[in-house]
């Protein structure tokens, strides 16, 4: 009998990350949305909310994300937090130490993200892998191990 099975049927040790421009449509609109929630909510006046709930934002989409797309992540959230986050809204600026770190503050946030997931998906891929070897419970003398 014949059995028809899809070439990629097969358990993968590692899942393929999204592709980097759904990452970052997502980044951006979802920037977009927490910003509009962060003005409605606590106001512009106080940006360190927005730019945790950013760097948030940018470790969950780095999770799914290559290492490729955390610096256009983070910029695009910076660019939607110094243009909407901080007064005047609209209007993008550049305070030096301020706008660097918080640069620094959401790319971080998204290679952790990423990082995490490569290590828990590594790890998840071993247990997988050290499950389908098979360890004997027996001797080949048919003793039992370790006696």
């Amino acid at each position: 009998m014949i059995e028809w099975v899809f070439v990629r049927a097969g358990a993968r040790p590692v899942p393929q990350p999204v592709a980097t421009p759904v990452v970052w449509a997502t980044a951006f609109a979802g920037a977009l949305v927490l910003v509009a929630l962060h003005n409605v909510l606590v106001g512009s006046d106080r940006p360190g909310f927005a730019l945790a709930a950013l760097s948030l934002l940018a470790a969950l989409l780095g999770v799914c994300a290559r290492f490729t797309a955390a610096p256009g992540t983070a910029v695009l959230c910076w660019l939607i937090l110094n243009g909407f986050a901080v007064p005047p809204a609209g209007t993008l600026t550049w305070a030096g130490h301020r706008d660097t770190a918080w640069l620094v503050c959401l790319c971080a946030a998204a290679l952790v993200g990423t990082v995490l997931a490569r290590i828990g998906q590594a790890r998840a891929a071993y247990r997988r892998i050290a499950a389908e070897v098979v360890t004997p419970s027996a001797d080949p003398d048919g003793g039992a191990v370790g006696h």
